[in-house]
């Protein structure tokens, strides 16, 4: 036989696009439409609904960039129609390849509530299942005219105040047609046959079955009456849609969904309406479709709809009861998890899991998070401690160099914990459900012979969407077909339940999911990231010193609602296109409006609290909110600080700059202002390599293939400056309790200002670099060399560290060319080591070298600032004051410290007397994470530790106040069962024993 696939192939496409698919909704009938431009910010619908409406036509412009229309459309279903399904088709000027990226509507009765959502899959609005005729129709849609964003071009729509005010989109069509059912199932039939055919080999007997059915169905039909048509097309393909799938056919869990970014290309304030508009749809279609299971993951954006759409809420709720709306993940935000802190990532599941257990009595147990850029080596332990048994990410198929080798699989986490995990095959949240993804899905899964089955979301996403009518009908058509995968829509749970049931010997991926993708997300946007650790820090300040007011106090009112509300806030912007720095202008902008609120709310929580316990008096008391002693004041109290130790000297250095020492280090800075030596004077061990200097600022060009905030291509390394050209070297302070040697440098456009410090007593050199930062696709790097022979270094993350090769023997560690570290990293050889901290970088880069002498050189940099063009083409541009010290000689227990001690500073207070720790723990090796009072608001005390340094510890943990018992908690401060807690002792002692890495939650009872 002839080959004629492609003749019939392209003939099906053709006609399918031009003559089947445009007469499923016949006999248009226009609306009347008129308009309204809504001022500036969105309106609540009752004004909308009340506003003066003008005149407006088919085909007129309307919209300006982030604006609202309201649309007010009418009409009568003609008499004639009676019997017949109709439908509105609403097309707001859409563009059929973007959902999610452009206008949208929202489509309201008259009474203000809501019927369903418009957008470019989704432009049809039910009149009547089967008309009577004369039914009117009077209807208002909310359209928001966001711009188009997704070009990876500089532009400035991305804030309201820098974006156009020209109309972005012209109305296309308004109205009343006549539903064709049995055209839009042939286009169903059509159109899944289709995609399953071209998937089949071109020696497989089934693909030419269906080429044939195909083609018989196109003779059948009639282009110039299709309605009449379809059902006989429809039975030529009958035969090959009831052909049972193979037993051996791959089992997808086809799961709604519907990804919406909370922020990204659009504010937070246009989320919440996406999010309504999503919802709307996804209830309207479980009403007409019982079999649709839909899974939403952020309690935040259910919380959105409570507090705005509450009918619409109410409708989310019964279907949550009817079990079609499932809330899964148990986070507060899909947030990122590389730089989000320990404790922090704690309140994701505590308030994120309580919003579910409270609003829908709901306990979520699996964890979802497809789209967050890497996954952090402390996840698994979190998420165990939750009360959560499984995890899922799909964000790792973006990897550009390794194959991830596992679909389903334990993740083992820096303690030990594992975490039954399943990384969808199909490559991506948005699928639709066609042919192609599902052969896609069956093709790629890794774990055949072990496994077989996967889960599949499906809907529109990234900006919302969600399922349509097509991909239920998709579905099922898909159940049972041979050639095709068996596709079941079911709940995440009832898929986890199967896959670990079938799998329970999965292979175990031990740490970090690193994402070989977007490393430039742990730089861009600095200010957005120094506001999140900032107010991470001043989260723990707050809770601490008003539990210790509120213990000790009668009457002090420990904040409950206040600190809760800031926690959601900041969790908020944990989210992994904010936290990342990767959304438009408007977002940052934003964000660092709402962390200036934020600190000055917490500041003053904490002013209060300290404030009740010092008392009145003239005695400066400092305050260490750090959970080491430092100065004499030991940690979580206040008192008077110990003298500061052997004085600071200074003296000018032979050649130019200046030698600083207090006894326990030499640090030399010479006529460049570089450090040339740090010398530790009780290790006897310089810290710098010979011939090399630290505190090297480096600039390189930055310019990624594709996606500019989120990436750094390794080739950025090709070229390199270094900032050695000094403006002025001067000595800024000279005293015997601290020297500082400032050094002021300029650049392309920009100017830097470095103060370079060493204090009496301390092992750290403390910098603050200041930038006036005006580079265009720069990336600037702080480098130290060390001499120090390092096969790997260790970068604190959540509740501990891990350790990353220094070498690049394989492709695995070659693509970690730039990782991420929270308030430290460590390189160590055998009995000597150096730590780099820092307030508020995360992004770090380690090579090494081989000297002319033999020796080896570890290169640590910090990356601190980037200026890519896309989405936010101001990206950084301005101030920036950035901290972090160098300590030579330190051990992993140091670098835990210090880095403690830079990002929680002391605060200084006059009072009555010192304030003794509400709790003690001696153990350094046992760090107290946070101190607060119980959720339920009984008094107990709740103490979050865990052990810092990867061994085994024990611990006594001292209670300052009468307690009756400890008890070990989950993060949602529940009993846990084996506890690692003793009963207190008769002087209320309580002995903790702790795993390397544990994470361990007390609950004391107060007496």
């Amino acid at each position: 036989m002839h080959d004629d696939r492609s003749i019939t192939e392209h003939r099906l496409r053709r006609v399918l696009q031009e003559r089947i698919k445009p007469a499923v909704h016949s006999r248009p009938v226009p609306l009347t439409v008129e308009r309204w431009q809504a001022p500036d910010e969105p309106v609540p619908g009752a004004d909308g609904l009340a506003a003066t409406y003008e005149p407006c036509a088919i085909g007129d412009a309307w919209g300006p960039a982030w604006g609202t229309t309201w649309f007010k459309v009418t009409g009568t279903v003609p008499a004639q129609w009676a019997g017949r399904t109709v439908e509105a088709v609403l097309d707001l000027g859409f563009d059929r390849m973007m959902p999610g990226f452009q206008c949208e509507g929202l489509v309201h009765r008259a009474d203000g509530s809501e019927i369903k959502a418009l957008n470019p899959y989704n432009d049809w609005v039910r009149v009547a299942d089967r008309a009577e005729g004369g039914e009117q129709v009077h209807w208002y849609v909310e359209a928001a005219s966001n711009p188009v964003l997704v070009d990876h071009v500089p532009t400035y729509e991305g804030d309201r105040w820098t974006s156009g005010d020209q109309p972005l989109y012209r109305l296309a069509r308004m109205d009343l047609t006549v539903f064709e059912a049995e055209v839009w199932e042939l286009v169903q039939d059509l159109e899944v046959l289709y995609g399953l055919m071209t998937q089949l080999h071109t020696e497989d007997a089934r693909r030419y079955e269906i080429l044939r059915a195909l083609e018989s169905a196109l003779d059948d039909l009639d282009l110039t009456d299709v309605p009449g048509t379809a059902a006989a097309a429809r039975e030529r393909l009958a035969g090959v849609l009831r052909a049972p799938a193979h037993a051996s056919a791959h089992r997808i869990s086809a799961v709604g969904h519907a990804h919406i970014d909370s922020a990204w290309l659009w504010p937070l304030r246009e989320t919440v309406r996406k999010v309504s508009r999503t919802a709307s749809n996804v209830v309207d279609l479980m009403d007409r479709h019982p079999e649709f299971v839909f899974a939403m993951s952020q309690a935040q954006q259910l919380d959105w709809i409570k507090t705005h759409r509450p009918g619409l809420f109410e409708r989310v709720k019964k279907k949550i009861v009817d079990g079609q709306f499932v809330p899964v993940g148990g986070m507060w935000v899909e947030s990122d998890t590389n730089m989000v802190g320990g404790e922090a990532m704690v309140r994701q599941f505590l308030y994120g899991k309580k919003f579910f257990l409270d609003e829908f009595g709901i306990e979520t147990h699996n964890v979802w998070l497809p789209d967050s850029f890497g996954y952090t080596a402390a996840m698994p332990q979190i998420v165990k401690l939750s009360g959560s048994r499984w995890f899922l990410t799909q964000k790792i198929c973006w990897s550009q160099v390794n194959a991830f080798p596992h679909h389903t699989f334990w993740w083992e986490g820096i303690d030990g914990s594992r975490v039954f995990t399943h990384f969808p095959p199909v490559d991506t949240y948005n699928s639709d459900l066609g042919g192609a993804q599902m052969a896609h899905a069956a093709r790629n899964y890794r774990d055949k012979g072990r496994g077989s089955r996967s889960l599949v979301p499906f809907g529109w996403g990234d900006g919302g969407g969600g399922p349509t009518r097509e991909h239920l009908a998709r579905a099922r058509r898909q159940r049972d077909l041979e050639g095709s995968p068996r596709v079941e829509i079911e709940r995440p749970d009832a898929f986890f339940e199967k896959a670990h049931a079938e799998y329970e010997d999965a292979p175990v991926w031990a740490g970090e999911l690193y994402l070989e993708l977007h490393r430039g997300t742990y730089t861009s946007q600095a200010k957005t990231k120094q506001g999140n650790r900032r107010s991470e820090s001043l989260l723990r300040e707050a809770e601490l010193w008003a539990t210790a007011a509120a213990v000790r106090l009668p009457g002090f009112a420990y904040p409950f609602e206040d600190l809760e509300r800031i926690w959601k806030t900041v969790l908020l912007h944990q989210f992994h296109d904010i936290l990342p720095g990767s959304s438009i202008a408007w977002v940052h902008r934003e964000a660092r409006e709402t962390y200036a609120r934020v600190r000055e709310e917490l500041q003053g929580i904490t002013l209060a609290a300290q404030r009740a316990l010092a008392g009145e008096g003239a005695e400066e008391l400092v305050f260490n909110c750090a959970p080491h002693a430092r100065r004499g004041v030991p940690a979580g109290g206040a008192g008077r600080p110990a003298e500061p130790g052997r004085p600071v000297t200074v003296e000018e250095r032979r050649g130019g700059g200046y030698v600083l020492a207090n006894g326990r280090l030499r640090v030399e800075i010479d006529g460049r202002g570089l450090i040339v030596r740090a010398y530790d004077l009780e290790g006897r061990r310089e810290s710098i390599a010979p011939g090399a200097a630290a505190n090297l600022l480096q600039i390189h060009p930055d310019h990624p293939n594709m996606w500019d905030a989120w990436d750094v291509d390794e080739f950025y390394r090709h070229r390199v400056t270094d900032l050695v050209d000094l403006d002025r070297l001067e000595l800024a302070e000279s005293g015997p309790v601290s020297v500082t040697v400032r050094v002021t440098r300029s650049f392309g456009a920009s100017k830097a200002v470095q103060s370079v410090t060493l204090r009496a007593g301390a092992k750290t050199v403390d910098i603050v670099t200041e930038v006036d930062w005006h580079e265009t696709e720069k990336f600037l790097k702080a480098a130290f060399p060390l001499d120090v022979k390092a096969e790997r270094t260790a970068s604190e993350t959540q509740f501990g560290h891990v350790f990353r090769a220094t070498h690049t023997n394989t492709s695995w560690e070659a693509a970690k060319f730039e990782i991420c570290a929270h308030r430290w990293i460590h390189a160590q050889e055998p009995g000597w080591g150096v730590a780099l901290l820092n307030d508020s970088t995360y992004g770090h880069d380690v090579t090494r070298d081989v000297r002319a002498d033999g020796g080896q050189t570890t290169t640590i940099r910090l990356s601190l600032l980037r200026a890519p063009r896309y989405p936010d083409p101001e990206t950084d541009q301005g101030h920036h004051t950035l901290r972090y010290c160098l300590a030579p000689g330190a051990e992993i227990a140091d670098a835990v410290r210090e880095g403690h001690a830079l990002n929680l500073p002391e605060r200084t207070l006059t009072g009555a007397a010192p304030v003794a720790p509400l709790l003690v723990v001696d153990n350094e090796a046992v760090v107290v994470e946070s101190v607060k009072l119980a959720e339920d608001q009984g008094g107990d005390v709740v103490v979050r530790l865990y052990e810092s340094l990867g061994g085994r510890a024990t611990a006594t943990l001292t209670a300052d106040f009468p307690i009756t018992a400890a008890v070990e908690s989950d993060l949602l401060e529940r009993p846990l069962e084996g506890s690692a807690v003793a009963a207190p002792a008769a002087d209320g002692t309580v002995q903790l024993a702790l795993r390397p890495f544990q994470i361990l939650t007390v609950r004391l009872h107060r007496a």
